[in-house]
Order: structure tokens, then sequence, then C-alpha cells
């Protein structure tokens, strides 16, 4: 399989920096396996920015086809960041969401993910969600005491309740069998917490490129208030 993809980010309308990390730097194409990964940090000051940082770096060092697994690659990074605050204690309570993806020479995509940073799959204009959030409206979800729609604007629907920078954090292992045609997308919450998925679906359809769908889900993001930085991975699969 080959993987077109284009990666953006951008501040957003009501921060002063961008908390948000990913990988790779640029936006290219090639025959997988491809390792794309999207971090939000958090902590205040800097921390979050070095956070999602040093879980973007351990978690993509190694090269992608002999590398280790996704969960191990999260794991990785989860060390990385404890080490950290290890060394400098200024930096306790710093953490990062981290959702990872080998996109796989077999169309195969594995996935690593912790926190509420989000994995999904457009096909035949159907959205579906690959991850689970690991936040305290979720929770509420599961277990039917909140509807998708109350949660948007719950008092503590920011609050995540496993990310990268905890003591043996568990990691999530998702696989999903790509097919030709598929428009997979990463993305943090400064989208998810902005736009509906019915409208995220919508545009992803619509855009003509990679690039394109990435921007439109920004600005979709920013007009709905802006209120988070926001990052967003869009991935087309090809024969």
């Amino acid at each position: 399989m080959k993987y077109s993809w284009a990666i953006e980010s951008h501040v957003g309308l009501m921060r002063g920096g961008n908390e948000d990390a990913f990988a790779p730097a640029n936006d290219d194409a090639a025959e997988g396996p491809v390792v794309i990964a999207v971090a939000d940090g958090m902590g205040g000051h800097t921390a979050g920015e070095v956070a999602s940082r040093l879980a973007i770096e351990a978690a993509t060092a190694d090269g992608v086809a002999d590398g280790p697994d996704p969960a191990e690659r999260v794991r990785r990074a989860n060390s990385a960041v404890i080490e950290a605050i290890t060394r400098d204690p200024r930096l306790a309570g710093m953490g990062t969401t981290l959702t990872l993806g080998i996109f796989g020479g077999d169309g195969v995509l594995r996935l690593g993910h912790v926190g509420d940073s989000r994995a999904y799959v457009l096909r035949d204009g159907k959205l579906d969600r690959l991850t689970h959030d690991h936040t305290f409206v979720a929770e509420l979800i599961d277990a039917g005491h909140l509807t998708e729609s109350e949660a948007r604007t719950h008092p503590r629907r920011n609050l995540v309740t496993r990310s990268i920078g905890m003591d043996d954090v568990e990691v999530d292992e998702i696989e999903r069998r790509l097919e030709t045609g598929d428009r997979v997308l990463l993305c943090t919450d400064g989208l998810t917490s902005m736009v509906p998925d019915a409208d995220i679906a919508r545009m992803l359809a619509q855009a003509p490129s990679p690039s394109a769908a990435a921007w439109r889900l920004i600005d979709a993001a920013n007009a709905a208030g802006g209120y988070d930085n926001t990052t967003v991975a869009v991935v087309d699969v090809s024969p």
C-alpha cells in the first residue's frame, strides 16, 4: 500500500503557544510502513510543549521497518517523559496524549493510543472512530450517565484520565485493515471538541487532497471558537 499524508497544526485563537506535537515533520507520500503520530501536551507553562515533543521524539526515533510495535513506541514515550520529570522536578505534573499509527505495507493500520487524541477512518463516506477517549466524560458516556452531546459542554470535559507521564500507563492497541480509497484522520482534541463528527466526515469526504482536508478541519475548529491548539494528520490510502 502507498500512503499520502498532510499534517497541519495551529495554535488556535485563545492560546499563547502550541503544546501539540506531531510526526513526520513534512507532508509526503511513501510505500508503507509509515509512522504517523500526534500528541497534545498538558501541564501548564512550557511543560506541555516539552512533554508532547519528548513523546513524539521517543516514539518515532527508530527506523520504521525494523522499529518496535506501536504499543512499545508509546511505552517508550512514557518512559522518556517520566525520566525528564525525574531529572527536572520543575516539570512535575506534565503529560501528553499520544496516538501513533504504523501504516503497514500490507494495508494494516496498527495503533498505540493513550489519552483523547483520536484516530478515525473514512470509508465510502462513513466515518468510523478507531480510538476510545481516556477522559472523565467518556467514562460517564460508557456508564450511560451522559450523552455525546452533553459531554461537549460538561465542565470536566477536558479531564484526561490516562496520559503519557503516568507510571505503568496502559496502552490501547487497535488494528484495522485499510482499503484503497480510505482516508485516515489522526487529530488532537482541539478539533473534536469544536467540530462534531458529522461535520468532520463531510469535510474529509469533500476535500480533494489530504492538505485541503487538514486545513478545512483546522479552519472549522477556529471558526467554532478555536479554544485549543489543533493538530490534524490526514492520510490517503492507495494501491
